[in-house]
């Protein structure tokens, strides 16, 4: 499988004015697009609204819900990026636009609400997620966790935080473990049918060699409980660029190792996704190769 592994040291191409430029654009964004999305919940899903309501519509399965505030917030960020980077190309979620390729061009991908079948149930536990990349590789981005107003950020070489509603900023650094047995790993499932089915295969053979699972339902934030030491490894297949453009460099810079499929690549497609304390990354991918997981999960 195609992919890249990276840490907080990767080599920086960028100068850090831009990095710290397209850091605060990111975080701006994803701010502004967060504080929309809370106010909106209760006025989408109070009486009388919800699921079977016009607010809600379904994509590629039945159980794969967007909801009109997905739109709204994409739409904001759209008009924001407009107004400030007039020209740069935006990959979104809801609204697409252009593919990731390897050119040196900035593109923002767009993630307006990552965990939206939380956001419908009302569990606390969906974000907003903005990245910059160019050339493939993220260079800035933000996650926004919506309920706890919690903003989670990064920028290549220039480290990660998390900047709480206070005013208190954490600088993240990965877990620690040491040992696979005592690892607490998250992983997410996907909406076919035959995916999901393979995904229940190979976490049969991954949980007895851990200390447990955890699935919290948002991609972007899974990766930045890695990031924050909450989880010490997570991996999931069949992510797009937009749920890992902003939380895969958290991680990174917090010292997680990652393995991600090239930004070109779909999530149809299946690949693997995969971020880890350094001290049990290895076992981890020995692990993942036994379980079969090392290979795409197309969805069919």
């Amino acid at each position: 499988m195609p992919h890249s592994t990276r840490s907080a040291t990767h080599a920086v191409a960028e100068s850090p004015e831009t990095v710290a430029d397209l850091r605060r654009t990111a975080v701006e964004l994803a701010e502004r697009a967060a504080a929309h999305v809370r106010a909106r919940r209760p006025e989408v899903f109070g009486p009388g609204t919800g699921e079977g309501s016009d607010s809600v519509r379904t994509k590629s399965h039945a159980t794969d819900p967007v909801t009109v505030v997905d739109t709204e917030s994409e739409e904001l960020i759209r008009e924001l990026l407009a107004a400030q980077r007039p020209g740069e190309a935006i990959l979104g979620e809801e609204g697409g636009g252009s593919s990731l390729g390897a050119d040196d061009a900035v593109a923002w991908v767009v993630d307006p609400i990552d965990g939206t079948v939380n956001f419908l149930y009302g569990v606390p536990g969906y974000a907003v997620s903005v990245a910059a990349m160019r050339g493939g590789r993220s260079v800035a981005g933000a996650v926004v966790d919506v309920a706890h107003g919690v903003t989670y950020s990064a920028g290549l070489g220039a480290g990660a935080t998390a900047a709480s509603t206070d005013g208190a900023v954490e600088h993240l650094t990965c877990s620690p473990a040491a040992e696979l047995d005592l690892a607490l790993v998250a992983t997410g499932f996907a909406y076919g049918r035959g995916r999901r089915t393979r995904q229940a295969e190979i976490i049969g053979r991954v949980l007895p060699e851990i200390r447990d699972i955890r699935r919290f339902g948002a991609a972007a934030l899974d990766l930045c409980h890695v990031a924050a030491g909450r989880v010490d490894a997570y991996f999931e297949h069949g992510l797009n660029p937009w749920d890992w453009g902003a939380g895969a460099l958290i991680a990174a810079e917090a010292g997680a190792l990652l393995t991600l499929p090239p930004a070109s690549h779909t999530g149809a497609q299946g690949d693997l996704v995969v971020a880890a304390a350094p001290g049990i990354a290895d076992d981890l991918a020995a692990l993942l190769a036994a379980a079969g997981a090392t290979e795409p999960i197309p969805d069919e």
